[in-house]
């Protein structure tokens, strides 16, 4: 059975400040960690995570969030390869309610054979073939 893939929004949740999604973030996380879901993530989830935080000067936090999910994800990030770009070019003339990193991340999961994704963005809610699992759900 292919893994679940693990969207941005996760970890940043996990490690934000309080709010409804903190705690079933940090449940997701905490199954990623202990092994009992298999999750992937890609390389451009740590690109994310590190403009979010620099963005809103909060350097020092946002590198303790990518340290600690690449520890848990570690041996589990999948590469952006080249027929991924090509792949995301074609996925944004079909589904242009996506974000440019969005469509990334799909363009990876339909590289891989990836069917769900852990995440809180309703967007992938209008892809078929892809189940979005939230946080809450979880």
């Amino acid at each position: 059975m292919p893994p679940v893939f693990i969207d941005t929004n996760i970890p940043m949740y996990a490690a934000g400040a309080s709010h409804p999604l903190k705690k079933p973030s940090q449940r997701v996380i905490l199954a990623i960690a202990t092994g009992e879901i298999d999750a992937v993530t890609d390389t451009e989830v740590f690109q994310e995570i590190l403009y979010r935080y620099i963005h809103i000067s909060e350097r020092e936090k946002g590198f303790k969030v990518f340290d600690h999910f690449h520890r848990i994800m570690m041996g589990r990030i999948l590469p952006i390869e080249e027929s991924d770009i090509l792949k995301t070019r074609r996925l944004a003339e079909q589904y242009p309610f996506l974000s440019p990193r969005d469509l990334i991340h799909l363009a990876v999961m339909n590289h891989h054979g990836i069917k769900e994704i852990v995440s809180t963005d309703k967007g992938f809610d209008n892809v078929p073939d892809i189940q979005r699992i939230t946080p809450s759900e979880f």
